[in-house]
């Protein structure tokens, strides 16, 4: 056991400091600290030395200075067992520094910040926290790192029945954390900076850093665990949830009631969370297995779920729902009609609150939206990576490649059902009308399949809807099953070596085509 005797603190992020700092106190430690650390411990009522006090140096350089000194690294790096490490810090009046709590700079917000200049990047690179983390975790034997405000709670537990001491073992597990800390600072720094170009007049350019085109030679990743899951997508697959710590997006998303959330739970509400952003008007996603099983607009919330509910309500049943607006007490009113296993939406008011509070199980997820350049995807011995499927359609991306034009309304369902069509997997056939899903083909071997499937589906009437297809009619057999439904026009991206057999048999059929030149796979 090492007691605690003298502490370091100088931190970012305060939460929760103050208590912990009270306790250490309580416990007989001399706590020093610096700059805004300093002036929050004070105000709440705990007695703190300034760094000046023990370096015999004020703060200086507008802050770059402040604990680089040896009377600083010589306290937390002398080994305690070793007489001519006690000889010398004893020459040069060295006291040991026993804990370390530090936590960084925020340079991954400040970097990702909106119309961030250049200076305040380079300014929010963390100099001096890092170089007391990796000291005090290097001497780990003697010195206690603290990096997470997590920790707290248990270390003065620890602390409180050990008489001011702490563990072999938990400090052992503190300096693995916070070399975990550094590492992925330091990759945050370096992935940061790679994106940023200089030119010969010595003019920075960092419009690429939060998207820098390509990809870069080495992919740096930080994640840290949110949550362990019950298991996987099977009872017999362990499971965990890791979040980039932004805030924003389903990993970070607030659980407001409800059960713990499974691994299929979050993979569903991202499926319908990704959906729901695609549209400005009030819109619902019903999603099951990552699938659409319905998708409408509405006057408002309530009208947009009571539509997407029409279109498949059998397969509705313990489905995610993903919505573009707060939830209100009238939306809220007709979802829990229905047994849904998760809701994910910007926000849910009291009204809708205290409906859904009679359904104890429900999870009801409040997400911020976040941008996802990239998509993952794990294969063995590497990851392949690619751009997300975010590229809007834009007018002229559509060309009619019929004798009939399609007409205004058609025209409106057509490009409602592009981007229901996108969120389905692929091969994907998705049939709407009037702002609303009808019948959804998804996942089959054969884009036939997809079309007959959705057709199978349908529990809404068929006739006069459109149709939107993922990806090119290899054939002409897929359009005429399309049309065998009752869909009288289709948008789909052309391409295939027999684009022109399709055009013949929709101009055959009397049907109007759109081509997108815009394929949306998904695997």
């Amino acid at each position: 056991m090492a007691k605690i005797q003298r502490a370091i603190l100088s931190v970012t992020d305060k939460t929760g400091l103050a208590d912990f700092a009270r306790k250490l106190a309580d416990m007989g430690v001399e706590l020093i600290s610096t700059g805004g650390t300093a002036k929050l411990l004070r105000e709440a009522g705990v007695a703190v030395k300034d760094i000046s006090e023990l370096t015999g140096f004020p703060e200086m350089l507008d802050g770059r200075v402040k604990t680089l000194h040896p009377k600083v690294h010589g306290g937390i790096l002398h080994i305690r067992s070793n007489p001519e490490h006690q000889q010398q810090v004893s020459v040069h009046g060295i006291q040991p520094i026993d804990m370390v709590v530090v936590n960084l700079y925020a340079f991954e917000k400040t970097a990702g910040k909106p119309g961030v200049h250049f200076e305040e990047i380079i300014e929010n690179i963390d100099i001096g926290g890092p170089s007391m983390v990796r000291s005090a975790a290097k001497n780990f034997h003697d010195v206690a790192i603290v990096t997470s405000p997590a920790d707290y709670g248990l270390i003065a537990t620890e602390m409180a029945a050990n008489s001011g001491a702490l563990s072999l073992q938990t400090r052992w597990q503190l300096a693995q954390k916070a070399f975990a800390t550094t590492s992925a600072y330091d990759s945050a720094i370096a992935s940061a900076l790679e994106s940023i170009t200089i030119d010969g007049e010595g003019k920075f350019d960092i419009s690429n850093i939060n998207g820098a085109a390509g990809f870069p030679d080495k992919l740096r990743l930080h994640f840290e665990k949110a949550a362990d899951l019950r298991y996987g997508e099977n009872p017999h697959q362990g499971a965990a949830l890791y979040s980039d710590g932004s805030g924003r997006g389903v990993a970070n998303g607030k659980q407001l009631q409800g059960k713990e959330l499974s691994y299929n739970n979050i993979v569903d509400l991202q499926a319908a969370w990704d959906l729901a952003q695609e549209f400005d008007e009030p819109f619902c996603a019903i999603i099951k297995h990552t699938n659409p099983c319905g998708a409408a607009t509405g006057q408002d919330l309530a009208d947009a779920y009571v539509r997407a509910l029409e279109c498949d309500p059998v397969s509705a049943f313990g489905s995610v729902i993903g919505v573009n607006r707060v939830v209100d007490g009238k939306a809220a009113a007709e979802i829990a009609k229905l047994f849904v296993e998760a809701v994910a939406a910007p926000g849910f008011d009291d009204a809708a609150r205290e409906k859904f509070a009679a359904r104890k199980n429900l999870r009801l997820v409040e997400i911020q939206p976040a941008s996802q350049r990239w998509v993952l995807k794990n294969v063995s011995g590497g990851v392949l990576v690619q751009d997300n499927d975010m590229r809007p359609l834009n007018p002229e991306d559509l060309k009619v490649v019929t004798q009939r034009q399609p007409t205004k309304d058609e025209l409106t369902d057509l490009l409602f059902a592009w981007k229901i069509c996108k969120h389905v997997k692929s091969n994907a056939i998705l049939y709407a009308r009037n702002g609303q899903s009808i019948g959804v083909g998804a996942g089959q071997m054969s884009r036939v399949d997809s079309a007959k499937l959705g057709a199978m589906k349908a529990v809404l009437p068929l006739q006069g809807c459109v149709a939107a297809s993922d990806a090119f009619f290899p054939f002409a057999d897929g359009l005429e099953v399309v049309a065998q439904a009752g869909a009288t026009a289709v948008i789909e991206p052309g391409g295939s070596v027999r684009d022109q057999e399709v055009i013949d048999a929709a101009n055959r059929l009397g049907m109007a085509m759109i081509f997108t030149g815009v394929r949306h796979f998904r695997h």
